[in-house]
């Protein structure tokens, strides 16, 4: 349950990096000719970045977001895919290069790994949803079934019940529905078309005029549960994608690969020659 739980957790988290994009150009953020932001996005499975210390990252996935045609590119990497780490003997579990160097060193194995150099990157912890959602008064939104688990011992612990029908989701209520994972026809699919709905009901009712008066509140838990290495003057020059967002349209791409156990260990072992592919069809690499 805790790994699929936190697989597509990244998958909403850019409405909220467009949203809080949108409200800084109030703060006079200024445009340059740059036409695409490229970044890794990381999910940690402490409550807190401050207190991710030696902690593996269980969501990597790398952005490219197009500030013309509001166009989002996602490519996601399963945290078992065997890598290169620098300072390591033998390659490893990609994910185990934030225990060991934190964001940079992630950023220099995924860099590695594809054959492109990314500069920035975004860590987040579960807080950002359910602060967030709570600070613009909940989503109204229609949970399309009975949602009921419960796992204790995950972090943060896990108790999911909510009821079919139309209804406004507070923060915990939005993370419920955000981790649920059982009873979907489609198992994963089916769990990531129910977040992608939801984000753009949440991206819909966030978008208002009332909402510009919780800057402060907005810039807070952006404060509190964000780091990052984007400048908050080049992120806010990608403000205005947020109107034209198109979840329905959002290209996500899996790394290419296939699982394997090797002496043992289970691990993700990626396709070269597909990935190459991939680069060059999403990023348009030589």
């Amino acid at each position: 349950m805790e790994n699929s739980n936190r697989k597509t957790f990244m998958k909403y988290f850019i409405g909220f990096v467009l949203i809080f994009a949108m409200l800084f150009i109030f703060l006079g953020g200024t445009f340059s000719q740059d036409e695409s932001l490229t970044f890794l996005m990381m999910g940690i499975d402490s409550k807190s970045f401050k207190d991710s210390s030696g902690v593996r990252s269980d969501t990597i996935m790398l952005f490219d977001l197009n500030k013309r045609t509001g166009d989002i590119r996602i490519i996601s990497i399963p945290r078992d895919t065997k890598a290169k780490i620098e300072g390591r003997k033998n390659e490893e579990k990609i994910n185990h290069s934030f225990a060991y160097g934190g964001p940079e060193l992630t950023l220099d194995s995924v860099s590695r790994l594809i054959g492109k150099e990314i500069e920035y990157y975004v860590v987040v912890d579960y807080q950002v949803v359910k602060e967030y959602v709570d600070l613009i008064g909940g989503v109204d939104f229609n949970v399309p079934m009975d949602m009921k688990y419960s796992d204790p011992v995950a972090d943060p612990p896990l108790l999911i019940d909510l009821k079919q029908g139309q209804q406004v989701l507070d923060g915990d209520k939005t993370l419920q529905y955000l981790r649920f994972r059982k009873g979907y026809k489609d198992a994963d699919l089916g769990r990531i078309n129910a977040q992608q709905t939801f984000l753009k009901e949440m991206i819909s009712q966030s978008i208002s005029f009332r909402n510009l008066f919780k800057i402060p509140g907005m810039l807070s838990i952006y404060s509190k549960n964000v780091t990052t290495n984007i400048p908050l003057s080049k992120l806010s020059q990608y403000g205005l994608t947020a109107f034209k967002i198109d979840m329905s349209k959002i290209r996500s791409e899996t790394l290419p690969g296939s699982p394997k156990t090797i002496s043992g260990v289970s691990y993700y072992i990626h396709s070269e020659d597909e990935m190459n592919e991939l680069m060059k069809d999403i990023f348009g690499r030589d």
